[in-house]
């Protein structure tokens, strides 16, 4: 809570953001961005305590809008950083990566017939795979050192809710569905105690101020 405290007094800025598909290499890259600012994602419920659940709680006008926003997986970023260098670099940084158990699958994946291949570059598998290609579902049959099915193979339609099994042929086929992305949702201004939500998919603000875990 001090720490949160403290990073109030010295940041002008202070963001909320989600993050979608969360990898830590790639969250790593974002601190490493910004080494000047300070994160924090954990409690909602200690984050907001520590900036003021209300008014008369605040650290600063209006900061309780804050605390009434953390609300779902998001985190804090504190940064003297411009509001539109921010908004720019979160714009343009994301990240494919393959999606994990549970993800909703973004298109339909059919293995042919014939020689069993993977990526978009039609690489074939090892043949030392085969075992472990059939034991994740695919009847697979190794044909002169060639990994190869007698039929078509579905691993996936789009809109599946992705299994393990479907998660890890997936990774094998070297295919990615899923975007590492961080989201911001909000943005407070200390000298004028401004709040401003931000429209998730339009990234249009409007001001609301009408009320006159530690990442690192």
């Amino acid at each position: 809570m001090e720490a949160v405290k403290d990073a109030v007094n010295t940041y002008d800025y202070i963001w909320i953001f989600s993050v979608y598909n969360m990898r830590n290499q790639y969250l790593k890259k974002v601190r490493s961005e910004f080494k000047t600012s300070r994160f924090f994602f954990g409690s909602n419920r200690v984050m907001a305590k520590a900036l003021g659940n209300t008014p008369e709680e605040e650290l600063s006008e209006n900061l309780h809008k804050v605390s009434e926003a953390l609300k779902g997986e998001v985190g804090l970023l504190f940064t003297n950083q411009t509001v539109d260098s921010i908004r720019s670099w979160f714009n343009e940084f994301s990240k494919d990566d393959y999606a994990r158990s549970g993800c909703v699958a973004t298109e339909r994946i059919v293995v042919p017939a014939g020689e069993v291949f993977r990526g978009y570059t039609k690489e074939p598998f090892p043949n030392n795979m085969e075992p472990q290609l059939r034991q994740l579902g695919i009847p697979t049959l190794l044909r002169q050192g060639k990994i190869t099915i007698d039929y078509d193979y579905t691993i996936c339609e789009e809109g599946d809710v992705l299994t393990p099994q479907q998660s890890h042929l997936l990774k094998h086929f070297w295919i990615k569905m899923a975007i590492f992305k961080v989201e911001l949702l909000g943005c407070y201004h200390k000298n004028s105690g401004e709040y401003t939500a931000y429209n998730e998919t339009s990234g249009t603000g409007s001001n609301n101020n009408s009320d006159g875990s530690d990442m690192e």
